[in-house]
């Protein structure tokens, strides 16, 4: 008897520590400081869905992009009248007069306050590029612009990847496209330094590197058969890409928040 009870006793201890290990994986996803608990936290409702900070975020960070960008653009007409730079100077002043009507009428419906200044680092870069020499203007000009919408892509894919808010997720596609023809356009000045944009975006990470093996020298590898479906498929869909070199904007004309407004 006093053998079994002995087991027993056993027996309810590793039930109890199992028990007080397992309710911290159990409950964790609902303590303060989690993915979950910081999705929740600052969310509010909106007939549109839910509207979380990170969202919120965005529309400033659109709005902001507007305010320095187009300032940015119309002085480099001016400094800068080479092709290339009249090029992306067009883009950037028809892009960000587009987004910012859009980015004014998300905000009006969600109720999100904008900035009508650019922040203190973005009046800094304006700053720099007044000061810069003529001779060193375009590539000053070009890589603070090219750095800035490098910067701001990553979380464009961020927020079109988890919102729940259909407004929101309409500007991120939006903004996705804007930028990665700003991108383009200001790459294609010839004066973007793509040493200096891979090393800042690895400044500070530890990580070490991943993927598929280098190439060897003196091997190539055998052609890849071509992905493609199968079987009798009529398709009437088309790549969305343009011409190399070129990113496809076009889409419906944003509504103008102001219009409905009294003077």
């Amino acid at each position: 008897m006093r053998r079994i009870n002995g087991t027993a006793l056993v027996i309810v201890a590793l039930v109890g520590t199992l028990g007080a290990l397992a309710f911290p994986v159990w409950s964790y996803a609902d303590r303060a400081g989690t993915g979950q608990a910081n999705l929740a936290s600052g969310t509010v409702p909106t007939r549109w869905g839910p509207l979380t900070a990170t969202d919120r975020d965005l529309i400033v960070r659109v709005r902001l992009a507007g305010l320095w960008e187009l300032p940015a653009a119309q002085q480099a007409l001016e400094r800068a009248p080479g092709e290339a730079m009249k090029e992306a100077a067009d883009h950037l002043i028809v892009g960000h007069t587009d987004l910012d009507k859009r980015v004014r009428g998300v905000a009006r419906d969600l109720g999100v306050e904008l900035p009508n200044q650019p922040n203190e680092q973005q009046q800094g870069w304006l700053n720099q590029m007044t000061a810069a020499s003529d001779a060193d203007y375009v590539k000053v000009w070009a890589n603070l612009l090219r750095s800035a919408h490098g910067k701001i892509f990553p979380a464009i894919g961020t927020v079109r990847n988890q919102t729940r808010n259909t407004l929101v997720r309409q500007l991120a596609s939006d903004a996705n496209q804007t930028v990665l023809d700003h991108i383009t356009v200001l790459e294609k000045t010839g004066a973007v330094d793509f040493d200096a944009i891979a090393n800042d975006s690895v400044a500070g990470s530890t990580a070490s590197p991943s993927g598929p093996p280098p190439p060897a020298a003196g091997v190539t590898p055998g052609a890849a058969p071509p992905a493609e479906a199968t079987g009798d498929i009529d398709t009437t869909s088309r790549p969305s890409p343009g011409e190399p070199g070129t990113v496809n904007t076009n889409r419906p004309d944003p509504e103008d928040p102001d219009a409905g407004a009294t003077p």
